[in-house]
């Protein structure tokens, strides 16, 4: 049986709430005067639609490369799997500007394909920093698979396939949904990576983060509009994480 808190407990708690709620309340007074007008501004737009479309690309991506890796880690043994594990965890460590700069001498004039400064850039920045958040959380929902089911469905004749499609991949969904929702989010988040690889060229690579960048020394409220769609992207991209990991 849960205890009641001391109300000490309750009053320090408090302070780093505030830490939470005082920018976000300013941020969404400040977004209130400055009106709806500004969501209409061609920065606004364009940085909006160009984050929406890489990000699920990006999404995508980490998806159908992420999956396997996942399996592979979760479900085998082999020489060099904590290399291969290590490998995977290393962008989230990774100082956004070493990312940068690395993605930049190999996908450059310099390196393997001269891919910088272009919305595929974008694209592969966002799968670089967000992919190992798939893979950590599709890990552990394939992880949490009991083999004996598995074999179960071996013994009724089922092909390796069709157990993955049918019985491996459901029963690890509400993790697989997790970590997809995590990795659209930090997606759309991404900015260190980017600003080094693909610039931050407007209409062309600028996202709603470097769209924030830019418009905070010439227009406070198409800045403060972005920062507005953002805390909203994540409060739901939050929201949905918490409900299906939930259930799981």
């Amino acid at each position: 049986m849960r205890k009641r808190p001391a109300g000490w407990v309750f009053a320090l708690s408090a302070l780093p709430l505030a830490l939470v709620v005082l920018p976000l309340g300013a941020l969404a007074w400040r977004g209130l005067g400055a009106g709806a007008a500004a969501l209409a501004r061609p920065m606004v737009t364009e940085a909006l639609w160009l984050s929406l479309w890489t990000s699920i690309v990006a999404l995508c991506l980490s998806v159908a490369l992420g999956t396997p890796v996942a399996w592979l880690l979760a479900r085998s043994e082999f020489r060099g799997r904590r290399i291969l594990d290590t490998l995977v965890d290393l962008p989230m460590v990774l100082p956004p500007a070493v990312a940068g700069i690395g993605l930049l001498l190999a996908f450059s004039r310099q390196g393997l394909l001269d891919l910088a400064f272009s919305p595929v850039a974008v694209v592969l920045a966002q799968v670089f920093v967000a992919s190992p958040f798939y893979v950590r959380a599709a890990k552990a929902g394939f992880g949490g698979v009991d083999p004996a089911l598995e074999q179960v469905a071996a013994t009724l004749g089922q092909s390796p396939t069709a157990i993955f499609g049918r019985v491996t991949i459901p029963l690890a969904l509400p993790g697989l949904i997790g970590g997809a929702v995590v990795t659209w989010a930090r997606a759309l988040g991404e900015f260190g990576a980017t600003i080094f690889f693909a610039g931050n060229l407007p209409g062309v690579t600028q996202t709603m983060p470097l769209a924030i960048y830019s418009a905070l020394e010439t227009d406070l409220d198409a800045a403060v509009a972005l920062a507005l769609i953002l805390v909203v992207a994540s409060a739901l991209l939050l929201f949905t994480f918490k409900r299906v990991t939930r259930g799981a």
